[in-house]
């Protein structure tokens, strides 16, 4: 149902439905999934991420999982790298690749001909200096003023990018989002998205976090506190995991960090909404939708003609 050498990206936001429709299609497709969650690329971090179970998997096989301790930092240039060698992996076997998840610059970086703008140490050690001394908050606050567009996609704790974006701006003298190339296809691909009504999906929100306590959220961030994870500059920052180290730190009640959780993840919904629905060539379905799948399937056959 696919033109040969196609690349099937089903993206969306947090709890839409990606991983179901995505294992529904790797079976009707010949498929193989390619991992483009930033925080499922962790080691044992698995419970807060919903990461799918082998047997949940059904299965199908999946790249770029659990390639990466928590204390490393998460690059965008290296996550590129080997997913692009996963998808010409696929390609090469005569499979369908499906990239999967909701970090959007993930899958830019991979379906686009996308060069990462350069670096300059002394700039970026003078905002990392900036980040330690007074929190990621004040720089988000400049980084929405200088470029709202590139705020809205980037975690308001999320240090790390929130510097990368300041040190474009600075070094270019344009907006972070104006450094991003023009979408140029690096592979021909086929972007569906899922979705679901606000209310529905917040309540789905707030049923996933649950479930994510009850599965032992707690105990698995506590066995990864041994592994580094309070040090990890990225793996710290993710959902649930933020809260839960507040937690164990003494800075909130469990109660306060499970709500926290639910509250966080909402708004982090809306920033993925407003990265994903800004590109038009995003073919979006309802979730809820029964004949979610054949929509999909009748998606791919159409734009495969």
């Amino acid at each position: 149902m696919t033109a040969p050498g196609t690349a099937v990206a089903v993206v969306g936001p947090t709890a839409a439905g990606k991983s179901a429709l995505s294992i529904a299609l790797a079976h009707a497709l010949d498929g193989e999934v390619v991992n483009a969650d930033s925080m499922q690329l962790y080691r044992g971090m698995d419970i807060g991420t919903a990461k799918l179970t082998v047997a949940e998997r059904d299965g199908v096989p999946h790249h770029l999982l659990d390639i990466w301790e928590v204390t490393e930092p998460a690059s965008v240039a290296e996550y590129q790298r080997l997913a692009r060698a996963a998808v010409d992996d696929v390609l090469a076997r005569g499979r369908v690749p499906l990239l999967v998840g909701g970090s959007g610059l993930y899958v830019r970086a991979v379906l686009e001909q996308f060069e990462f703008p350069g670096t300059d140490p002394a700039l970026r050690q003078r905002l990392e200096g900036e980040l330690a001394a007074i929190g990621p908050a004040p720089l988000y606050a400049r980084l929405r003023e200088a470029d709202p567009g590139a705020a809205a996609g980037i975690l308001p704790g999320n240090g790390r990018r929130i510097v990368r974006a300041l040190e474009v701006i600075e070094l270019t003298g344009k907006p972070f989002t104006a450094a991003l190339p023009e979408p140029t296809p690096h592979y021909p691909a086929v972007q569906i998205g899922v979705d679901l009504d606000t209310a529905l999906l917040d309540e789905r929100i707030a049923v996933r976090v649950d479930r994510m306590w009850a599965d032992g959220l707690v105990p698995e961030t506590r066995r990864l506190v041994e592994r580094g994870l309070p040090q990890g500059r990225t793996a710290s920052r993710a959902l649930g995991y933020q809260q839960v180290l507040r937690f164990l730190g003494g800075e909130l009640t469990e109660t306060e960090a499970h709500d926290e959780t639910v509250r966080a993840t909402r708004r982090f919904v809306r920033r993925q909404r407003s990265w994903f629905r800004r590109d038009p060539r995003v073919h979006w379905l309802d979730s809820a939708d029964p004949g979610l799948v054949g929509a999909a399937m009748r998606i791919l056959g159409e734009t495969a003609r």
